[in-house]
């Protein structure tokens, strides 16, 4: 008998349903406000700081995150903090590097900046590096969210990655960014407060509390975080946790992803100016912090719950979490809970549905240097266009996800593959003058090549670095041969 069928969680379904249906029509709402491209891509650069650095976590943490973190600390323990200790890190390097950059006139792209640098290759090379990462990467997010789905509703994971996708298309496709923004806002506490709701409800479940949580769990190693090992061995770049892994590997990941990728600097171009800017991009990282603790932390407490009660963890580690939750937690409780794990998913599959909008219509259509033939009403239908298209692929890419292993491991390596390269040609662009257009694209190439043959030999962590270091190496040695013209650039 499924969820649903049986009948034992009325008033939860109920939650939940009037979520979805509530996050829609107010995403919805703000289809007034879309009447050019500026407004679609960028929510017309009137957001405040605040809201930007919500909807920052909201894009950088998804559904992987709810139910990925959990199982992370229930098989392991807390070593993946040192991962977040290097997001800090690649934060500081985006504010002094690449936000400077971005608002020297008026962007809606990150790989613009590669045409004002290179050319126009170069900008097609990186924005299409970025499609193939954005879509295969939440591909596993939206396979994610159906694990959560068929657990409430008792449904496959076709009938689930429909629900999600089709509900998170209407109001991306209506609203444009300003409707991602401001419902990554709402659904930002409400996973949140989904979250620490159920933190206090498991603890309370467990006889002694937080102490004999760290009783148990403490001996047993759970509850160490860093991990100083050091040696140049192989083993040593198997470690996908160590603090050397985690610290320098978080600090290149994070500034690839919010430094390069589109789904993340459109954020940061939405801001009023730089300096709003600068303080989203620090005030998500406290959130960021806040929220992988309190993932692991419940993992743990998951943890010593299935040993006292001598439970059999699920096939599928990410399954732990939601089904917990769904079968343990009160009526209404349960519903939030789950409710909120929804909201993750929404949040960030609409961002990178928009994302990948924006990235498909102005840097291959030519949008900017053409708007004068058509009037703007005709892109903002293109946009609207292009975002359906991209739902319909990332449903797609969905169902291909479901044999790809671990879903919070899977996302990272997949977009680690290909943050290297991009990474790289951004910082070739900017800290350097002699390569030119040519020898950017022979630098991505190595990279990716680099990093793909690689990729079985090291852990993830350690695949942006040596993704980037090929490609700016490769790039500022192939600048000897194919220099920066001095006159134009080819197009």
């Amino acid at each position: 008998m499924t969820p649903l069928a049986s009948g034992g969680h009325a008033f939860d379904l109920a939650v939940i349903i009037a979520y979805l249906i509530g996050i829609t029509w107010f995403g919805t709402r703000f289809k007034e406000s879309q009447k050019s491209l500026k407004d679609y891509f960028l929510g017309g650069r009137n957001a405040p700081w605040w809201a930007i650095g919500f909807s920052i976590v909201s894009a950088e943490t998804s559904t992987l995150t709810v139910i990925g973190t959990p199982a992370l600390a229930f098989a392991g323990n807390y070593g993946f903090l040192q991962v977040v200790m290097g997001y800090l890190a690649g934060r500081i390097v985006i504010s002094r590097l690449f936000l400077p950059q971005y608002f020297r006139g008026e962007l809606f792209t990150a790989y613009e900046l590669m045409e004002r640098r290179f050319g126009l290759r170069v900008r097609k090379f990186t924005a299409g590096t970025f499609l193939l990462l954005r879509a295969l990467a939440e591909g596993v997010r939206v396979f994610a969210v159906s694990i959560v789905i068929s657990i409430v509703l008792g449904t496959g994971e076709v009938a689930s990655i429909v629900v999600i996708v089709c509900l998170t298309l209407v109001y991306t496709f209506e609203g444009g960014m300003t409707a991602v923004i401001w419902t990554d806002v709402v659904q930002m506490f409400l996973y949140i407060a989904g979250a620490l709701v159920s933190f206090f409800v498991i603890l309370g479940q467990i006889p002694g509390g937080w102490h004999h949580v760290a009783e148990v769990a403490g001996p047993l190693g759970k509850l160490r975080i860093f991990d100083f090992r050091f040696s140049f061995t192989h083993a040593f770049f198997l470690r996908s946790y160590s603090f050397w892994a985690g610290v320098i590997g978080g600090c290149f990941l994070t500034t690839a992803s919010h430094g390069t990728e589109q789904l993340l600097v459109q954020r940061l171009l939405s801001a009023k100016s730089q300096k709003d800017s600068r303080r989203a991009l620090f005030a998500s990282w406290f959130v960021v912090f806040f929220q992988f603790s309190l993932f692991l932390v419940i993992g743990t407490m998951l943890f010593v719950q299935f040993r006292e009660r001598g439970l059999t963890a699920p096939k599928v580690p990410e399954r732990i979490y939601p089904e917990f939750l769904w079968n343990n937690l009160p009526p209404g409780v349960t519903g939030l809970a789950m409710a909120a794990i929804l909201a993750a998913a929404m949040s960030n599959l609409s961002a990178a549905l928009n994302a990948l909008a924006s990235t498909t219509v102005m840097d291959f259509r030519g949008v900017r240097k053409a708007a004068t033939e058509r009037p703007e009403s005709y892109y903002l239908r293109l946009a609207r266009l292009a975002t359906v298209a991209w739902g319909i692929v990332l449903f797609l890419i969905g169902l291909s996800a479901r044999h790809w292993g671990s879903v919070l491991e899977a996302g990272l390596s997949i977009a680690s593959v290909l943050y290297g390269a991009l990474l790289g040609v951004f910082l070739l662009g900017v800290l350097t003058k002699k390569p030119g257009e040519w020898a950017a694209i022979a630098g991505m190439c190595a990279g990716l090549l680099v990093t793909f043959l690689v990729r079985t030999q090291i852990a993830y962590t350690w695949y942006v670095l040596v993704g980037s270091g090929t490609t700016f190496t490769v790039g500022w040695l192939a600048g000897f041969v194919w220099p920066q013209r001095a006159m134009g650039r080819e197009a």
